[in-house]
């Protein structure tokens, strides 16, 4: 059973473009609920920066990621919190290494 949401929560993933999966990791390392070992402010200044990189929208607006065109990246976090601590970290590893594979 919680293999299953590992596994739909990464197809979600997948069905991401560029930009949805850098909000969302930038949302990770954001995010109280995760405990990854990992520098977080190093992971959140790679993902900012690249995302600048490619939306100019994101350079030069405040992003409230509550909105609802974010839906997904909502929909993704709230579905992070549900799990246990050891599959979040399997699903941010997984979107990490999917953005690093796409730099």
């Amino acid at each position: 059973m919680e293999e299953d949401k590992v596994k739909n929560v990464i197809n979600i993933i997948k069905d991401m473009n560029i930009k949805d999966k850098l909000r969302l990791a930038i949302c990770i390392n954001d995010s109280q609920w995760f405990t990854l070992d990992y520098d977080k402010r190093e992971m959140y200044n790679k993902f900012d920066t690249h995302l600048r990189k490619i939306d100019e929208k994101y350079c030069t607006t405040l992003i409230n990621f509550g909105q609802s065109k974010y839906f997904i990246i909502n929909f993704t976090m709230a579905k992070l919190m549900e799990m246990e601590q050891t599959d979040r970290n399997k699903i941010a590893l997984y979107l990490f290494n999917s953005i690093k594979h796409k730099e």
